[in-house]
């Protein structure tokens, strides 16, 4: 059974912004693939053609959604909190402010979560998210080597770990009724960090 797309009184006007916004929420709620444009035009209360004005197509749609959840992971990276001073501090800077892009970015990070590679849009986000990885990888193996953290884990598994974890907050989490970002982090760095530090 498809899941119905929104639908919106029609409306003049929208900007490249809002046409994303929209575009995300459909994405996330009928599937990326199963999201013709159509379904986008219905959703914003507008014609096909109309969408074009702001977007040669979905595929762009996509991606500029998808650079919207990787470009604050990499403008976190590129911090100077993530890349000086102790590993120990610079990876708990990086799972806080982890979970921070992840609750303003919600919707996008979501739809990141859920491509497959199915396009070169899907590969090439997929591929930022291996060097994100990568990244954290080597933060918790430098951790690990100044004696901050156990030396007993792997420090790929050991990412893949804390980032499913805060990865899975797309699923549950409810802005309305939820704890604050600062309250997730919290509880996130005090459950994964108690268990890893020496």
């Amino acid at each position: 059974m498809a899941t119905p797309t929104p639908t919106r009184p029609r409306k003049r006007g929208h900007d490249p912004e809002s046409v994303l916004s929209i575009a995300v929420e459909v994405f996330n709620a009928r599937g990326y693939d199963g999201t013709s444009m159509e379904d986008l035009a219905r959703a914003l209360g507008v014609t096909k053609s109309a969408i074009y004005y702001h977007v040669p197509g979905k595929e762009q749609l996509l991606a500029r959604a998808l650079d919207r959840a990787l470009d604050g992971l990499f403008e976190m990276v590129a911090d100077e909190r993530a890349t000086s001073g102790p590993a120990i501090d610079r990876l708990e800077w990086v799972l806080r402010r982890s979970v921070r892009i992840l609750i303003d970015r919600l919707p996008y990070v979501t739809l990141l979560l859920r491509v497959r590679g199915n396009s070169q849009t899907e590969q090439a986000a997929l591929e930022r998210r291996r060097e994100f990885d990568r990244f954290v990888a080597r933060l918790v193996k430098e951790a690990a080597a100044d004696g901050s953290i156990r030396p007993d884990v792997d420090p790929a598994l050991m990412t893949r770990l804390l980032f499913g974890t805060v990865n899975s907050i797309t699923e549950w989490y409810q802005p309305t009724r939820g704890a604050s970002a600062d309250d997730l982090a919290d509880a996130l760095l005090k459950m994964t960090f108690d268990g890893l530090r020496i």
